[in-house]
């Protein structure tokens, strides 16, 4: 299930930078050759990394790869990295709903005020701040899960589970997975 909400939400993410890619193209060859501008490219880019960020805030968390400083953390007591774990999932669930929460009053305000964008467009804000804010709140949710999984692992005594599944990647960690995106490539399989 998680493997396939990150190949999803990476999917949706491509497609978004892609489609952007197309529009600049489009923008700079119509710019040079026929000296008119679709001015808009520079307001759809704002757009897609608002969206795009949010979509990688998920990615990042179902991937562990959010950045953690992990200077000290090896050389912790075992029941310190634990509950500095449990913390790290608790603590970016609060900021995510947190997040989410704050976003909402951008949209009701933009909603309210029938807010527009100041470009030639002049774009409803309400627009990309509603696929903005199903960002935050896919990321919201996902941050939320993990927060309650490391909890129930943290009442239940599995701490080993809770640092495996919720501590920093080690440098081992992340050289096997690289040798099996190799492997897996070279044999002409995915995961």
């Amino acid at each position: 299930m998680q493997d396939k909400l990150e190949r999803w939400l990476g999917t949706l993410f491509g497609l978004v930078f892609v489609a952007l890619s197309g529009v600049v193209a489009v923008e700079t060859v119509v710019r040079k050759v026929f000296n008119f501008s679709l001015q808009g490219a520079d307001e759809l880019g704002g757009y897609a990394l608002a969206v795009g960020a949010t979509l990688a805030f998920s990615m990042a968390l179902l991937g562990r790869t959010h950045i953690r400083v992990d200077v000290f953390h090896g050389r912790l007591p075992r029941w310190l990295q634990t509950g500095l774990n449990w913390f790290a999932a608790v603590g970016l669930a609060v900021f995510a709903l947190l997040l989410a929460w704050l976003a909402r009053y951008v949209l009701t305000d933009s909603l309210e005020y029938n807010s527009v964008a100041q470009t030639p467009w002049a774009t409803p804000l309400w627009w990309p701040q509603t696929a903005w804010l199903a960002g935050l709140v896919v990321f919201a949710l996902i941050a939320t899960v993990f927060a309650a999984r490391a909890t129930v692992l943290l009442l239940r005594g599995q701490t080993t589970l809770l640092n495996r599944e919720f501590g920093p990647r080690s440098t081992k960690d992340e050289v096997d997975e690289e040798l099996e995106d190799l492997q897996a490539r070279a044999t002409g399989t995915t995961a």
